[in-house]
């Protein structure tokens, strides 16, 4: 049976290879950063994290619980009273 999946070029191939390998060194690099941080920085990026968040997009519903009670009772078939 003859493939009808296009020939991809070698060029490409060396493309996402080599992007393959910068992932996984960019990853290393990123943990390495991340260790080298004080906890005075690492929470400083923390904080700026959440600054991300618009909190007035949240419902209204949400802003009074996280939900996370109610997700544990979920996983573990139980139900608040």
């Amino acid at each position: 049976m003859k493939s009808t999946t296009p020939a991809v070029p070698v060029w490409q191939k060396q493309w996402l290879e080599q992007w393959k390998n910068a992932g996984k060194e960019l990853a290393l690099e990123r943990k390495k950063a991340l260790r080298r941080m004080s906890h005075q920085q690492a929470l400083a990026a923390s904080e700026a994290l959440l600054e991300l968040a618009d909190p007035s997009k949240v419902s209204p519903a949400r802003r009074g619980t996280s939900g996370l009670v109610q997700q544990q009772a979920l996983f573990h078939h139980r139900f608040p009273k």
